[in-house]
């Protein structure tokens, strides 16, 4: 019970609303972006490298370890706990540098097991980018591709659920805030299926990049230790074994493009979802969309008949944020000056923002999907009062038959005009066209002037 009331309390005196108000949603990214898990991917780093140095053959002063020894080595990192990352930055007080503490972290753990001999090995010709870059690609793209992938798959299921479920529910259309030609309200959110699944088939596969070349990308360390040893053949060995994709010509810093990639792909996919939140909230506001009731919750602390659809209007707001961040990411990371400036270090720190603010939108548009209920009734009467939607469908078989002023007889009816269905009616029996066409025109409503919509759904 005192822990839980620690909790709260911590997350009551947050500064950030990610660590606070939301803390609950974003819980499962600090295993990805917290300080703890920086040094956690630090640690990994350092002790992968350590392993493959002592199985580089051209490196004969390091014995290879054993089978034994390397499950010893990686439990350091594998069962990392809040106490280590306690001890690391303890020795940070000390040190005022936060990779070389890892790396005396390491060395405790080493005295332990009676390994002092390995001591000059650890961090062995390397710079704090090396191990840092490293270390914020996999935060990135592991927390990418285990959270925010499958929480943006499960918003696109739900949306293709939704638009099967309403295929042949017609809605009236506006474009320019006026009535258009009629849709239906399944393909109109399949037009977010299909954008969506445009992004995330391509983000799915996007792989970052990680150097490893040492103070300025030139292995010049390396090189003058072991001349002998194919370095750039060792840093593809073992950049490719962390899940990354060797970039071998840098300056000391991974330029961080790749990163800048992924930020896009995000901001894509943000500012279709602002798209589709601003669609829903206008279609709650026309009355053509309910939300379910929740027993006990307030709408409206003065109006007691509101149910607000703030689901989406939180989404569109967090999703904001997030472009916001992004947008600074992508336009500050790639720039640096010279061979290297701590500009990117801090900036680096807030990518967990940016997908914080991303993945508590997507909960929350998951949250008012579930919400939603299509008003049919509200759908069919608002249809009914347009039916001038139709003179697009009289004056196209105008045209098809041949007259040349199709276009401007509808205009001259419809335009500034209250429509009627019998006033479409009397139009159309005036026409010089075949009974046949006649019949299809008079016989047509706004309800079933949809064209292919419902056959859209099954489109990829």
């Amino acid at each position: 019970m005192l822990l839980k009331e620690s909790l709260v309390s911590d997350s009551l005196k947050a500064i950030s609303p990610l660590d606070g108000r939301y803390s609950k949603s974003t819980e499962s990214l600090s295993d990805y972006f917290s300080e703890h898990a920086l040094i956690r991917y630090r640690t990994k780093i350092e002790i992968e490298y350590l392993i493959s140095l002592s199985l580089e053959k051209g490196i004969k002063e390091l014995a290879s370890f054993s089978k034994k020894d390397q499950q010893k080595l990686r439990k350091i990192y594998i069962s990392f706990n809040i106490e280590d990352s306690k001890r690391v930055k303890a020795i940070e007080e000390a040190t005022n540098h936060d990779v070389k503490a890892v790396e005396y972290f390491i060395r405790e753990k080493l005295e332990k097991m009676n390994k002092k001999r390995i001591f000059p090995w650890i961090h062995f010709a390397l710079t704090s980018e090396d191990i840092n870059n490293l270390s914020y690609s996999l935060m990135w793209q592991e927390a990418f591709k285990n959270e925010f992938l499958p929480t943006l798959n499960n918003v696109i299921k739900k949306l293709k659920t939704i638009s099967k479920q309403f295929s042949e529910t017609s809605m009236l259309s506006l474009t320019h805030g006026q009535s258009a030609t009629p849709t239906t309200f399944g393909k109109e959110i399949y037009v977010f299926v299909h954008r969506l699944n445009r992004q995330y088939s391509t983000m799915k596969n996007h792989t970052l990049l990680g150097k490893f070349g040492g103070a300025t990308g030139t292995w010049a360390a390396h090189s003058i230790s072991h001349p002998n040893v194919n370095w750039i053949q060792f840093t593809k060995n073992f950049v490719s074994s962390l899940g990354l994709n060797p970039n071998l010509v840098t300056t000391q810093i991974e330029p961080h493009d790749s990163v800048v990639e992924s930020f896009h792909s995000i901001i894509r996919v943000n500012n279709i979802l602002i798209d589709m939140c601003r669609d829903i909230w206008s279609y709650v506001s026309r009355g053509i969309l309910k939300q379910k009731k929740i027993p006990g919750e307030v709408g409206s602390s003065t109006m007691p008949h509101k149910i607000n659809p703030i689901q989406f209007e939180n989404a569109e707001g967090n999703l904001g944020l997030a472009n916001a961040t992004l947008d600074h990411l992508s336009n500050k990371l790639p720039i640096s000056r010279m061979q290297r400036d701590l500009t990117d270090s801090t900036t680096l720190r807030n990518q967990g923002v940016a997908m914080g603010y991303s993945y508590i939108a997507l909960k929350n548009i998951l949250k008012g999907l579930s919400r939603i209920t299509v008003n049919k009734p509200k759908m069919k009467t608002e249809l009914n009062e347009h039916w001038e939607v139709l003179a697009e469908a009289i004056q196209t078989v105008l045209r098809k038959t041949g007259s040349d002023n199709a276009y401007e007889q509808l205009k001259n009816m419809t335009q500034g005009t209250e429509i009627t269905q019998s006033s479409i009616t009397d139009f159309v029996k005036l026409l010089h066209i075949s009974k046949e066409e006649k019949d299809k025109l008079i016989n047509l409503t706004p309800e079933a002037y949809t064209g292919i919509a419902s056959k859209l759904i099954d489109l990829k």
